[in-house]
């Protein structure tokens, strides 16, 4: 894997924008414009990429683990097979991005932006789906007064508790209540709802 220093860095930026197989891990590119840039195979790990515009990127197989993506913009990105394991992508705009295979397993995702993003063969398992905006297939989203519901095909988030359907269809009344004060009574009020919801639309496997 090839090793950059940062005038290297700059010069590939100001021509081709070809990173690709590059080993950024730990790079703090933090606010950077790097749109449309070349980053297949690259090794981002741990890279802080806050605020970062990564627009159309080409991320195809990249190394993205535990890497800082808070409010980056990576719209129309192409991450198909990246491995985004424990990734921190909170606001994250991923409208539209191809997320095919790829490993989300554990990433934060909490309130990004998922409409239109494509998510076949993806792994969410463990992602924190909190107040995300789902793609409507494998990721779906819908307000309930206090709560955002976020459902996939076997598990439904409700604020910050993430459990399958099936816990969440047998909790008992002390087990909601233990989870807020004010839990009980809204889960009474729109339980039956947010099942048949689940029911007639359900989620898509990923």
């Amino acid at each position: 894997m090839k090793q950059l220093t940062p005038n290297e860095f700059r010069k590939i930026m100001a021509g081709d924008k070809d990173l690709s197989g590059c080993d950024l891990s730990g790079w703090d590119l933090k606010n950077e414009n790097l749109s449309n840039i070349n980053l297949k195979d690259a090794n981002l790990k741990g890279a802080n990429l806050i605020n970062t515009n990564l627009e159309d990127a080409y991320l195809r197989d990249a190394n993205l683990e535990g890497a800082n993506l808070i409010n980056t913009n990576l719209r129309d990105a192409n991450l198909e097979g990246a491995n985004l394991v424990s990734a921190y992508l909170r606001d994250a705009n991923l409208l539209s991005a191809n997320l095919k295979g790829a490993n989300l397993w554990d990433a934060n995702l909490v309130s990004a932006n998922l409409l239109d993003a494509y998510l076949w063969d993806a792994n969410l398992e463990g992602a924190d789906l909190r107040d995300a905006a789902g793609n409507g297939r494998e990721i779906k989203t819908h307000q309930f007064n206090t709560w955002t519901v976020v459902y996939t095909k076997a598990r439904i988030q409700i604020g910050c508790k993430n459990h399958s359907i099936e816990d969440w269809r047998n909790f008992t009344d002390d087990e909601v209540n233990k989870m807020d004060g004010s839990a009980l009574e809204w889960w009474k009020k729109h339980k039956e709802i947010i099942f048949k919801l689940i029911e007639i639309s359900p989620a898509v496997g990923y």
